[in-house]
């Protein structure tokens, strides 16, 4: 039996399905918590996996590389420490479980398998995993530990019985998505689990983007006394050890170092940058094509990949039209240069005059209308789909959540492209990150400092510019009060009357909620994008493309 127990909490990033790869973080991460004199190295949730392996885990071939990981690294641990606590898919008694192995000294010293199989938001595990027994604690080196997988903690049932059963530490690897304030919720979660139980609570959370989810580190852990005692850096990789002591009254952590807790701007930014960084570099493009119209979305999105992924791996190519003003042309040339990304012109007005002819014969003597302005969004798709498959940059598109909400934006248009950084960002959101973005240098940014959007662009009322003195607020209402009614109906699930009676006018909801709805299938054909709010308008708002409802 101890009395000192020294843990490391590996913060890393994984990528789905790469076991190997996976295997080799862990492996590296054992030899700087040996190096830094841990008895034993936690992980976060699926970490030989990748979080979350969706129905990849169901394949036998991939199960096997799993447990296979799981046999080399309780190999490694003949060699006498540090004992790894991994986490993996685990097959037993023809059932798959979300587990976490306990390996020490060349042996598998138990095993506990995820109880709380969260089904619901961007979750999926009852679709793939059994739940486990109730767990009680595992030993290690005579200490009584609680390895509850993060929706284990969500409830109280699991600490209960982690508790009741005689532990005295509890470790918890977790895979939790980022969304704007959610570091304050998880530290009152593990409060409430520290008072239940009278035990030091150590969180581990992943890092990293897959697909839209955003794993934003932050791990931290609590005292029995429920005071914050360590926490790790949020957004990026981070091995740091934590030590528990044996009281007269219990196990205690002693105090760590306390990474700086961001702000929701910064943190927005932070999550925008760590996704698109992930999703290209884990897919393997080169590079990234954007559109620069002149206008706030393209701006901010040309910002947050330069300070991703490098301006020297940034194409923008503006599209003008005969509907392009001279201002639009001065802030895309401006912006480009500020960002220091490469910038080239492209006019589309050829391709506008070839549609009119093509379809000339069938249109006959019909007036323009939106299908002429789709046309223009349309080709502009066309172009940079054509630049991404001459030169291998994939496109990243430009719009941002009110639009994508209420269907402001043209399929196979603006909607082409691989990934989009602002797809759960409201545009009020947008003005308020181009602000910060120009006074503040995200930490880990590759970009260039200082101010990289015109002021211009950001105080310019915003343009499709697909026909003359065209103006947003042409077709939607002014933007502080369509994302206060969107929040409404997305992220709150409020009624029309509901809204109404908070102030807003009853026409305007009604009129929102009818374009929310009718967009459902073109939000189904626009690219992913990063999960920044509660309820990201694909994964979490699943709503049927038929759908006669008219509540």
């Amino acid at each position: 039996m101890t009395d000192k127990l020294t843990v490391a909490l590996a913060q890393l990033n994984p990528k789905v399905g790469d076991v190997a790869g996976n295997l080799a973080k862990v492996r590296a991460a054992r030899a700087e918590a040996k190096r830094q004199g841990a008895d034993l190295v936690l992980t976060a949730e699926l970490m030989l996996a990748g979080y979350f392996p969706e129905d990849l885990v169901l394949k036998p071939a991939f199960q096997r590389q799993c447990h296979e990981a799981v046999e080399a690294l309780r190999a490694d641990t003949r060699d006498g420490g540090p004992a790894v606590f991994v986490t993996t898919p685990w097959r037993e008694d023809d059932k798959l479980y979300n587990a976490i192995v306990a390996l020490d000294r060349g042996e598998i010293i138990g095993k506990r398998f995820k109880v709380d199989l969260p089904n619901y938001g961007v979750f999926d595990d009852k679709r793939v995993f059994s739940a486990g027994p109730m767990p009680g604690p595992l030993v290690f080196k005579g200490v009584r530990i609680g390895v509850p997988i993060c929706e284990d903690v969500w409830t109280s049932d699991v600490v209960e019985c982690v508790s009741e059963t005689g532990g005295e530490i509890l470790l918890v690897p977790n895979a939790s998505p980022y969304e704007v304030g959610k570091t304050d919720i998880r530290v009152q979660l593990g409060v409430k689990r520290v008072i239940e139980s009278g035990l030091p609570f150590a969180y581990l959370n992943q890092v990293g983007g897959q697909d839209e989810v955003i794993y934003d580190g932050g791990s931290f852990v609590l005292g029995a006394d429920r005071q914050l005692k360590a926490k790790l850096a949020s957004f990026r990789e981070q091995i740091a050890t934590v030590e528990f002591r044996r009281g007269a009254d219990g196990w205690e952590c002693l105090p760590g170092s306390i990474a700086p807790e961001l702000g929701d701007l910064e943190s927005i930014y932070q999550a925008m940058m760590l996704g698109l960084r992930d999703y290209v570099n884990k897919t393997g493009f080169p590079s990234v094509v954007i559109g620069l119209s002149g206008g706030v979305d393209s701006a901010l999105t040309a910002a947050v990949a330069a300070d991703a992924l490098g301006p020297e791996r940034v194409h923008t190519i503006m599209m003008p039209s005969p509907y392009t003003s001279v201002a639009s042309l001065e802030d895309a040339k401006a912006c480009a240069e500020a960002i220091g990304v490469r910038y080239e012109i492209v006019g589309i007005e050829p391709a506008m005059s070839a549609f009119r002819q093509m379809l000339q014969p069938l249109f006959g003597r019909r007036a323009e209308d939106v299908t002429e302005e789709n046309i223009q969004s349309r080709a502009r798709g066309v172009t940079l789909m054509a630049v991404s498959n001459k030169l291998g940059g994939m496109v990243v598109t430009t719009g941002n959540k009110s639009e994508m909400a209420v269907g402001y934006a043209t399929l196979y248009g603006d909607m082409c492209g691989g990934y989009n950084v602002l797809k759960d960002v409201y545009k009020t959101t947008v003005f308020e990150l181009c602000h910060w973005r120009n006074g503040d240098w995200p930490d880990g940014a590759l970009g260039r400092t200082g101010r990289v959007i015109p002021e211009r662009i950001i105080v310019k009322p915003p343009s499709a510019e697909l026909r003359p003195d065209q103006k947003d607020t042409d077709s939607l209402p002014p933007y502080p009060v369509l994302d206060s009614i969107l929040k409404g109906l997305i992220e709150r699930d409020r009624s029309a009357e509901e809204l109404a009676a908070e102030g807003h006018d009853r026409a305007t909801v009604e009129r929102v909620w009818r374009l929310l709805e009718g967009a459902e299938y073109k939000r189904r054909q626009a690219p992913p994008g990063v999960k920044i709010t509660s309820r990201i308008i694909s994964r979490e708002r699943r709503y049927p493309i038929v759908n006669g409802f008219r509540g």
